[in-house]
């Protein structure tokens, strides 16, 4: 199954251990699921991942991004313009997971349009994990 995480997720997941985030990257990681990803989207992990409020170190940042490029999706997903975001920075992971036929994981439903596929942390987990 073909996943694209939000950048929330990845926060969560190395600021909480052991909770939902964390379950979900450490099966991506293990490759029970696929993350599906662009240029964009590892832009934003990467730049996210490095602020100064966040205390990930530098071998922290690197074992989540490093697996995920090696054994995820790469793709250029085709724009779709239509859909009305209210932050257009949330675009890219709604057409990297409709391009890859993705479930999107996200810490916020409110800022993607409301489909089965878009679902929180604690919802995948209860349905797939």
């Amino acid at each position: 199954m073909n996943l694209v995480l939000d950048t929330n997720v990845l926060v969560s997941a190395l600021w909480s251990p052991g909770k939902n985030a964390s379950v979900i990257l450490n099966a991506v990681l293990s490759r029970k699921y696929t993350a599906c990803y662009d240029h964009r989207i590892l832009e934003e992990y990467d730049r996210v991942l490095h602020y100064r409020k966040f205390p990930f170190s530098e071998w922290e940042i690197c074992s989540v991004l490093e697996p995920i490029i090696k054994t995820g999706f790469s793709v250029v997903a085709d724009p779709l313009p239509g859909i009305p975001f209210t932050d257009e920075s949330d675009r890219k992971f709604y057409e990297v997971s409709r391009f890859c036929d993705a479930i999107l994981i996200t810490g916020n439903k409110k800022h993607y349009p409301d489909e089965p596929d878009i679902m929180t942390i604690s919802d995948f987990c209860q349905k797939y994990l």
